[in-house]
C-alpha cells in the first residue's frame, strides 16, 4: 500500500499526516509553546558546589544555572540486581564534581519560576522499542511485559547489541517487535550517541550536545524499518534539516524527502484538513449508510454501530453483519486518526450466528494490524459486547486540538430553554419572598429572553398576578443559554 507523510511547518506547530492508500490514517501535533528541554543533552561547566546540600549548580547556556545533586552522579541503576545496586552509595559531591569542571549532564525536569532545569549525568537515549544506556553492559525488560517467554526472547535479541558504548532496556512497545525493528532501533541509538561523543570533543562548555527530537525527526525515527514512499514537508528550512538529521541516522529515507511546492496548501491534499477536522465529530458516517456514535470518556471510549439508511439486498441479518463488517475497519481507522487508547467497548448490532460474530472478531483483528500501536481484542461479552484495548501513546487528538466547552462545563449538553424559564420563575420567587422589591428585570440570553416574551409569557404574567409586582426582561446578546441574572429595582 502507498504511504506517504505530509509535513506542515509553521513557527508555532509541526503536523504530521500518515496517508495509507490515499486515506488520512494518522496525525500527529506539536506545539513549540509546549516543547521543553528535558532530554536534551549539554556539555556543561560546573559554577558552585555546594557541600551542606550535597549538590553543584551547572552552567548549560541558559538563564539560569542548572541543578546537578549527588544521587544523580550515579550509574544507571534501573535494571540491575538488588545486590548491585547496594554498591551504588551516594558520595560526598566534592568527591564527585568540582568548580569549572566541563560535564555532561543531561536535563530531567524542565526551569519553572526561579527554579534551574534539573540535571543527572544518568544518560540515556530512547527511540520507539529501546533506550540505550551509555556505559551500561547489561539488558533491562519493561516490567509491563509480563510473558517470561516473550522477556526472554526480547533479552536474547538485544543482548547482541550491547557492547562497549553502552547496553539497553527494552521498553513495553517492544512486546511482539521483530528482530530487524530492534536491529533498526539499536543502529539509530548507537549512531546517535556516536555522534554526541563527537561534539563532545568538538563543542565548547554550555552547549548543546543533542536536542530531543523534534516531531518530524521522532516520526521518521518511528518509522525506521517501514516502507515510506514518500516524505512531502511545505518548509525549505524545516526540510533541510529533516534530510540531515536522516542522512546522518536514517539514510535509508533521506532521498524521499520531498519540499511541497503546491500552491494550495499541504493539508489541502487527500482532504486531509476536512478529514482532520471530522475527526473530532462524534458521528462518523459510513459509506453503506450506516454510522458510528464514538464517546470519549476518562474512563475509557465506547462506539456504537447503528445500520441507519442502510437496508441491504435478502434480509435483515445480512444487513446487520454487512454493517458491522464495514464498521470494523472504520472503527481502526478511526482508532488511529483520533489515537484513542485504554479500554474500548465496541456495540456492534446484535447477530444471533456465532459465525458472523467470529468473523467480525476477525475482520477488526485484520483491520487493526496495520496499526503500530499495540492492540488486544478480548472478544465478545456475554452482553455482546467488544472489549479491547490500545496503548496510551500520546494525547488523543481531541485532548490537543480541544477543551472543555465553557458553557455545558464538560457535560455535552445544555439545559433547554424551557428548563431555564422555569429556573428563572423559581427564582423570582424565592428572592421576592427574602427581600423586598419593587419590581424585577430578568437579564437573560436572546433564546431564553424571546420564549418568556413569547411562549411563556403566560407564565410571566401568572407570576406577576402571583407576587403583585411586575417582572420585566432585558435580552443579553452575550449570554449563553444557561446563563441569567435577576435584579430587584
Amino acid at each position: 500500500m502507498n504511504t506517504e507523510l505530509l509535513i506542515n511547518v509553521t513557527p508555532t506547530e509541526t503536523r504530521v499526516a500518515m496517508i495509507e492508500g490515499g486515506n488520512l490514517q494518522e496525525v500527529h501535533i506539536e506545539r513549540e509553546a509546549k516543547r521543553g528541554i528535558v532530554g536534551n543533552i549539554y556539555k556543561g561547566k560546573v559554577s558552585r558546589v555546594l557541600p551542606g546540600m550535597q549538590a553543584a549548580f551547572v552552567d548549560i547556556g541558559l538563564d539560569k544555572a542548572a541543578f546537578l545533586h549527588a544521587s544523580d552522579i550515579v550509574p544507571h541503576t534501573e535494571c540491575v540486581s538488588e545486590n548491585e545496586k547496594q554498591q551504588f552509595q551516594v558520595r560526598d559531591i566534592s568527591e564527585l564534581v568540582r568548580q569549572g569542571q566541563d560535564i555532561v549532564v543531561q536535563v530531567v525536569k524542565d526551569p519553572l519560576g526561579t527554579k534551574g532545569a534539573r540535571l543527572t549525568t544518568d544518560i540515556t537515549l530512547p527511540s520507539r522499542y529501546l533506550v540505550f544506556m551509555p556505559g551500561a553492559s547489561h539488558v533491562g525488560v519493561s516490567q509491563r511485559i509480563e510473558s517470561e517467554e516473550e522477556r526472554e526472547r526480547l533479552k536474547n535479541i538485544v543482548a547482541d547489541y550491547c557492547d562497549d558504548l553502552g547496553g539497553f532496556i527494552i521498553r513495553t512497545a517492544a512486546e511482539g517487535a521483530s528482530d530487524e525493528e530492534m536491529a533498526h532501533d539499536a543502529a539509530f541509538l548507537k549512531r546517535l550517541w556516536n555522534k554526541v561523543i563527537e561534539r563532545r570533543s568538538k563543542r565548547p562548555s554550555k552547549s548543546m550536545l543533542y536536542g530531543e527530537l523534534g516531531l518530524a525527526q521522532r516520526i521518521l525515527r518511528d518509522f525506521v524499518g517501514t516502507e515510506i514512499n514518500m516524505i512531502r514537508i511545505d518548509s525549505r528550512t524545516a526540510m533541510e534539516a529533516l534530510r540531515e538529521f536522516t542522512e546522518e541516522f536514517v539514510p535509508e529515507l533521506s532521498e524521499r524527502i520531498e519540499l511541497y511546492t503546491g500552491e494550495q496548501p499541504i493539508f489541502d491534499m487527500y482532504d486531509t484538513e476536512n478529514e482532520i477536522q471530522r475527526s473530532l465529530d462524534r458521528k462518523v458516517e459510513l459509506k453503506s449508510g450506516g454510522y458510528l456514535i464514538i464517546d470519549q470518556t476518562e474512563a475509557m471510549t465506547t462506539i456504537d454501530i447503528n445500520t441507519g439508511a442502510f437496508v441491504g439486498r435478502r434480509n435483515l441479518e445480512e444487513t446487520i453483519f454487512n454493517t458491522n463488517i464495514e464498521a470494523t475497519r472504520a472503527i481502526a481507522r478511526q482508532l488511529r486518526l483520533r489515537n484513542l487508547g485504554g479500554i474500548i467497548i465496541i456495540d456492534f448490532i446484535d447477530m444471533s450466528s456465532d459465525e458472523h460474530r467470529q468473523r467480525v472478531i476477525q475482520s477488526l483483528e485484520l483491520a487493526l494490524s496495520r496499526d503500530r500501536v499495540k492492540t488486544n481484542i478480548n472478544g465478545f461479552t456475554q452482553l455482546g459486547l467488544v472489549e479491547m484495548t490500545r496503548k496510551r501513546t500520546r494525547e488523543s487528538i481531541e485532548h490537543v486540538l480541544c477543551g472543555q466547552c465553557p458553557t455545558c462545563e464538560g457535560r455535552g449538553a445544555v439545559k433547554t430553554i424551557e428548563t431555564v424559564c422555569y429556573e428563572i420563575l423559581r427564582e423570582i420567587t424565592r428572592v421576592n419572598r427574602a427581600y423586598d422589591a419593587d419590581k424585577f428585570v430578568v437579564y437573560a440570553s436572546p433564546a431564553v429572553g424571546e420564549a418568556l416574551e413569547g411562549e411563556e409569557s403566560h407564565a410571566v404574567a401568572e407570576l406577576e398576578v402571583f407576587i403583585g409586582k411586575q417582572v420585566k426582561v432585558h435580552i443579553e446578546p452575550l449570554y449563553t443559554q444557561e446563563q441569567f441574572d435577576v435584579v430587584m429595582m
